[in-house]
């Protein structure tokens, strides 16, 4: 496997953003998030994303340096259009923007519509948990692709709906982040592209029938992915039901429907609290370091070395990525090369 260091990587990731049409300030700040993403082990949402990102830029579904159009405002409410614009870029300005609100009013609540893939949610979660704050956001893919089967259907009918929250903890916040299907359609996409097949339990072929086959998920017929929570997986379901009507209805978006729209983005839902507006940050950072320790000191079964709170892992594969390169498999990376190939950019040694 090719390996590169998070600097070259992203370096040769701008390089091919600017060829395919973006500014370079856009173009390396789209770059440093996907990079962000596999440096924390979300090949998913890394740079395995550019080929599909500058496709959707050749067809006019996103555009770069998009209006930043803020449609609502109050003190601490605000609802935005991105005009479909990178998702990277937008999504840190509306995350800025609720910040400064939440600083002020103690919550900030805020939707986007019309923006392209965010990304990473769990990276705008952990923006917030830098200023002291609580960050929870959630996304749909704006009505465009059903992805996600409802427990007893063989057919989709919900996108992945992932969602994220962070609580500030010192240098170790707590970021939960995941979708609400079994798992991203993008480490499907990942293993596709890579000629692996998926873990038991992740996706359904179009009979309903399961399948470690990743191309079943993408046939004709096209099959599915299993909501999260195996055999109680009407409690994933519910969860995606409530994230596609936060983040399609509430906003003035759009939920899954029978015929999607034609451009595949991201409906955004988003709040942040400042804990010292409610019971204090004194209180709040002293209570939830004695809740880690707490679960941390849980008996552990044999072989388990400790008991790990969500985020560290990614942390974790944060300093080893950062220490020894970040590697990609073959069919991801040819798929960069052609892509460089195709644009006259200069492929890293």
């Amino acid at each position: 496997m090719p390996t590169f260091s998070a600097e070259k990587l992203t370096e040769f990731a701008a390089a091919l953003l600017t060829a395919g049409g973006l500014g370079k300030e856009e173009a390396l700040l789209v770059a440093w998030s996907l990079v962000g993403g596999n440096l924390r082990g979300y090949d998913s949402h890394g740079v395995m994303r550019i080929p599909q990102y500058l496709g959707q830029v050749a067809k006019g579904d996103t555009v770069p340096d998009a209006e930043f159009e803020v449609l609502k405002e109050t003190p601490s409410l605000l609802t935005v259009d991105a005009h479909w614009g990178f998702g990277q870029r937008q999504a840190r300005q509306f995350t800025e923007r609720l910040i400064e609100k939440a600083k002020a009013a103690g919550v900030a609540v805020g939707t986007m519509i019309r923006s392209a893939h965010v990304g990473r949610l769990g990276e705008y979660c952990e923006m917030a948990t830098e200023a002291g704050l609580i960050g929870m956001m959630m996304v749909n893919n704006h009505g465009a692709v059903h992805r996600v089967s409802p427990p007893g259907g063989k057919a989709s009918r919900l996108s992945t709906n992932p969602m994220a929250v962070a609580i500030p903890h010192g240098d170790e916040p707590i970021v939960v982040d995941f979708c609400t299907s079994a798992t991203a359609e993008g480490k499907v996409r990942v293993l596709k592209m890579a000629g692996q097949k998926c873990p038991d339990g992740w996706i359904l072929d179009s009979q309903g029938r399961p399948t470690n086959d990743p191309n079943d998920l993408y046939g004709n017929p096209h099959g599915s992915l299993r909501p999260m929570g195996g055999d109680q997986a009407h409690k994933g379901f519910g969860l995606s039901l409530m994230v596609d009507i936060f983040c399609g209805a509430l906003s003035g978006g759009r939920c899954s429907r029978e015929v999607p729209s034609n451009q595949v983005g991201n409906g955004v839902f988003m709040m942040v609290f400042d804990p010292e507006h409610f019971g204090g940050t004194e209180h709040f950072d002293s209570e939830v370091s004695q809740l880690v320790d707490w679960v941390r000191s849980c008996p552990r079964v044999d072989g388990v070395d400790e008991v790990i709170m969500p985020g560290e892992p990614e942390r974790r594969t944060l300093a080893r990525k950062r220490a020894e390169g970040i590697a990609l498999d073959e069919g991801n990376w040819s798929q960069l090369v052609k892509l460089a190939e195709e644009l006259g950019v200069d492929v890293p040694e």
